[in-house]
């Protein structure tokens, strides 16, 4: 080959190469890494290809839970590779502790009910959980709805009511303060909320440690201490005879929440990504799930239909989430030596 020849070789391989970096530069400019944002989970798969299709930023799909995505986080701390983060709230707070995340207050921050946010801006709840009964209306045996939760405790429903272990299982844990709030308790005082558990005994419930959905559905279990949503899965996906009950005396509501990563490497494509699943679009996505959105504005007349109605969820509060999360471990232990 001659030297104009190898030249020209060389200055085509150098240019190939500057174009592959820059391909690789834009991609990244375009892209988003999300820990926690399952395709399978609370409809991620249409939010990520509404994201991609909206604003041009790519997100993988990414399958690990919150405590995985936690540890992974805080595991790369000095050398961060996500930029954005999905989890539980008590996630949340576990990582605004381990200083992990960025503070940022994203559009439509002054829409989001106080309860549902850090006030510096280290999570932001994009949706939330409600607790209440999920009911196999087939499977009550001619045994009334349920209304409250006193009436779990009559004899009519001896061997129909599950929850998770509260001690393991964080939406059994959930079932337990949204009865010991409802029965006067406090996230300080416990004791309501353990008698109501001691006298349910009496019932003889099902305590799985595990996901009890398809029990449900079975008719295995016809009441569940479970979330809303998983209820409106049931009766509008799976087409199952599946009521969702909140309790007359009241309940809790958990929100699912997003961070910034602290130092994310796509920063500014990460708060993009944080304002599109608070927009009026994004919340459209959750509703449709069957997630009640945090911004009730951007539900579709549609979507509203299939939730209970909001004089229904009056009776749903928030609480000190922190100090929620802060209880968790003396709960569990109390109930370990009390109930079980």
């Amino acid at each position: 080959m001659s030297t104009h020849n190898r030249i020209k070789s060389l200055t085509a391989a150098a240019l190939l190469a500057a174009c592959g970096m820059a391909s690789q530069a834009a991609h990244a400019a375009d892209s988003a890494i999300c820990y926690n944002c399952p395709p399978e989970w609370a409809d991620w798969g249409t939010q990520l290809k509404a994201i991609a299709r909206d604003t041009g930023i790519q997100v993988p799909q990414d399958n690990k839970n919150s405590g995985q995505a936690l540890a992974q986080m805080v595991a790369e701390q000095g050398n961060p590779v996500a930029d954005v983060v999905y989890y539980g709230v008590s996630f949340g707070i576990q990582a605004a502790g381990a200083g992990v995340i960025a503070d940022y207050k994203p559009a439509h921050w002054d829409e989001v009910p106080t309860g549902m946010k850090d006030p510096d801006g280290k999570w932001v709840a994009l949706h939330s959980g409600t607790m209440g009964f999920m009911v196999n209306v087939d499977a009550l045996g001619g045994a009334p709805l349920p209304t409250s939760w006193d009436d779990l405790l009559k004899p009519e429903y001896k061997g129909m009511v599950g929850y998770l272990d509260p001690s393991s299982a964080f939406v059994g844990y959930v079932a337990a303060v949204a009865v010991n709030q409802a029965k006067g308790g406090t996230l300080q005082n416990f004791a309501p909320g353990l008698s109501w558990f001691k006298k349910l005994q009496a019932n003889q419930p099902i305590v799985p440690k595990q996901t009890a959905y398809a029990r449900l559905i079975s008719g295995e279990i016809p009441i569940l201490l479970d979330y809303d949503f998983n209820a409106y899965r049931a009766k509008y996906k799976d087409h199952a005879n599946v009521a969702f009950v909140i309790p007359q005396e009241g309940t809790v509501t958990v929100p699912y929440v997003m961070s910034l990563v602290k130092n994310a490497p796509h920063a500014a494509n990460g708060k993009k990504v944080i304002d599109y699943v608070l927009s009026d679009k994004g919340q459209a996505i959750w509703a449709n799930a069957y997630l009640r959105p945090v911004r009730p504005s951007a539900m579709s007349a549609e979507a509203k239909a299939k939730f209970l109605p909001d004089s229904d969820y009056a009776r749903a509060t928030t609480v000190d989430y922190q100090q929620m999360a802060d209880a968790q471990k003396a709960f569990s232990a109390r109930y370990l030596s009390e109930i079980r």
